[in-house]
């Protein structure tokens, strides 16, 4: 199982299902790769990818897929590196150890990566070795109508009518690559009450937070970044409403932010919810109560919950400055990410290693960088612009004009007029003037004339102070603290409890399985008929016109989409959901609108898994989209 499991570089999760590198995932995992796959004349988001043999598979740009191949435990080496320190001290320490374990086990060899991953919020630590494979080809991704039926309404919601599937394909040096190791495709369809499990990779859960840290996400962090998600919707809304063009540049960027926003909605909702916080306040009670009745394991522990709380108030304080001039700098424009990248890297190059920021001190990292500055994938300046405009805009409203650094940005000009002047400016749409401009260290930038490289020279040290003051006054005691509190947990409880999510490889076991609320049951499956009784015409429930035009072909008995009752989050999308004899029968998608709330914890009455049926996607190989050759390749008729 875990030879076949795929961890994908967009943030997905993945299968081979064929011995010819064959990758199953989610349309919405590829969906960017359609969109830079994709120009005014030919959009294969809205008209689909399907060629016809795999000699027309193209390469999506950027993509990486890595199979898990070796995890060891180096938990004595990190914890020894960073013990006795404190602060920045504490935080570089440990970065540069889990850096040098990184690259003794993988060096320059581009076909490995090597991770440490954090466990236990810093009770355990591992080393995890995958083969990675870059040459990721597109083989078929249905219409984005097919995959996304029902739009942002019926996103986290069920019933669902979505074929969110596609495949991908894994080529080195040119050929495909061979894969007798790949789960069997199994086109029945699912039955309920029958034990499925998902095989993916969970990005990121906080369900071993204190109260205290679950208490500022609710305050303070989903609040502030949900007010600028609602806002800038409206303003992607506005720009695809300009022309076709606006629409089809927006579409991906548009996706995320609405993804995004209902995920933080039932997160929000999870953290508002008295009984949810108040099951936390009694286990968190229990185990502090464990650990008083134990007076050796008291003194070892001390009271990092009471330090947690204090370092709240640190969070309180910085956390806006950091999120707008550090972490979130930019507001995802890609030019500035671009200028930001170089300048950085040449900057931090012209420093000893050890003192160099963490992502640009490996030579892996590095070379990953400089693969990203050279991808062709187009760019659009309006995009861009509107993004740069809102980051700008949103940093003077939220740190005010008074502020130094909001000074320095803008200067005399407004957010908007500046955006205009950078982005219409900047020659960094252009790979050979980037990987130019990188591979002529300090120098070539310092002398470079482009007006984003001017700017980010003159403003990326805007974000250094945030960030040194959030890992000698956030990340530092946090993690130190969160480290006695994983080892009060061991103590206690052992290793019964499954750690937080980490974006790396875990087996969640379930049921076929509907549900009921407020008395009303929800049955567990869906079915292709229920697609044609649910269409309006008009959008978000208007029909792909393949799906129309093959209303008569298809079987209307087929079951569509099922739910389960796995644990997963999201980085789960994509993941291949097998029945007990180790078969594909579905790929997870999505969750319902309770399962939102698992990012803190997991509840198995209400929170359920939404995947598409392998029965779906043969049926629509078979009788919309009629690609004989993947079926074959898949095993069935």
């Amino acid at each position: 199982m875990r030879g076949a499991a795929v961890r994908l570089s967009s943030g997905c999760s993945a299968s081979v299902v064929s011995g010819q590198g064959l990758v199953l995932t989610n349309h919405h995992c590829v969906v960017s790769c359609v969109q830079d796959l994709s120009d005014a004349e030919n959009d294969y988001v809205q008209n689909g990818w399907m060629p016809a043999a795999r000699e027309q598979e193209r390469q999506c740009p950027g993509v990486q897929a890595q199979i898990l191949t070796e995890i060891t435990d180096v938990t004595d080496q990190v914890l020894t590196a960073g013990a006795g320190l404190e602060g920045a001290a504490f935080v570089q320490a440990r970065n540069a150890v889990s850096r040098a374990i990184q690259e003794e086990a993988c060096g320059d060899d581009d076909t490995r990566t090597c991770q440490v991953i954090s466990f236990y919020r810093g009770g355990r630590f591992a080393l995890y070795e995958y083969r990675n494979y870059s040459d990721v080809r597109l083989a078929f991704a249905p219409e984005f109508q097919a995959a996304f039926f029902g739009g942002d309404p019926d996103n986290f919601n069920y019933p669902r009518y979505a074929l969110d599937a596609a495949f991908l394909r894994l080529y080195e040096n040119g050929q495909v690559v061979e894969t007798p190791n790949h789960l069997t495709w199994n086109p029945a369809p699912p039955t309920e009450g029958e034990p499925v499990f998902v095989a993916g990779n969970p990005g990121s859960t906080s369900r071993l937070l204190t109260v205290a840290q679950l208490e500022n996400l609710r305050d303070q962090q989903i609040p502030v970044s949900q007010l600028q998600r609602s806002e800038l919707r409206g303003r992607l809304i506005a720009f695809g409403e300009r022309g076709e063009e606006q629409e089809r540049v927006a579409l991906d960027t548009l996706f995320g932010v609405e993804n995004s926003f209902k995920a933080f909605y039932g997160q929000q909702l999870a953290l508002n919810d008295g009984d949810f916080m108040g099951t936390k306040r009694e286990q968190e009670a229990e185990l502090r109560a464990a650990v008083a009745a134990d007076p050796a394991l008291a003194e070892r522990i001390g009271d990092p919950w009471t330090e947690l709380e204090t370092v709240q108030s640190s969070v309180e304080e910085l956390y806006l400055p950091y999120r707008q001039l550090e972490s979130a700098a930019g507001g995802g424009s890609t030019l500035y990410s671009y200028a930001r990248a170089i300048v950085r890297a040449a900057r931090e190059g012209a420093k000893p290693a050890g003192e160099r920021l963490p992502e640009y001190a490996s030579e892996t990292g590095l070379t990953n960088l400089r693969r990203r500055l050279a991808d062709g994938t187009p760019v659009s300046s309006e995009l861009d612009q509107l993004l740069l405009g809102f980051w700008l805009s949103k940093t003077r409203e939220y740190l005010t004009t008074d502020n130094a650094a909001v000074q320095t940005l803008l200067g005399n000009e407004s957010p908007e007029g500046l955006a205009e002047r950078l982005a219409t400016g900047t020659t960094l749409t252009d790979p050979a003037v980037r990987t130019a401009l990188f591979d002529g260290g300090l120098a070539a930038v310092e002398a470079s004339t482009d007006p984003m490289i001017q700017f980010v020279l003159r403003t990326e040290g805007l974000g250094r102070e945030p960030r040194a003051q959030w890992e000698q006054r956030v990340s530092a005691p946090t993690g130190q603290a969160a480290e006695r509190i994983a080892q009060a947990r061991f103590a206690v409880y052992g290793d019964s409890q499954y750690p937080d999510a980490t974006f790396s490889l875990r087996l969640s076991y379930g049921a076929v399985e509907g549900w009921s609320y407020r008395g009303v049951d929800v049955p567990p499956m869906t079915y292709i008929g229920g697609l044609y009784e649910r269409a309006t015409g008009a959008e978000p429930y208007n029909l792909a016109s393949r799906w129309a035009e093959a209303e008569g072909r298809v079987n209307h008995e087929t079951v569509y989409d099922f739910v389960s009752t796995n644990d997963i989050i999201g980085g789960n999308s994509g993941s291949p959901v097998i029945n007990a004899r180790g078969e594909v029968i579905g790929a997870a998608f999505d969750g319902n609108i309770h399962s939102l709330g698992g990012a803190f914890g997991y509840d198995g009455e209400l929170n359920r898994t939404v995947s598409v049926s392998t029965a779906a996607v043969t049926e629509a190989l078979r009788n919309v989209y009629r690609l004989p050759h993947l079926l074959e390749e898949l095993g069935v008729e």
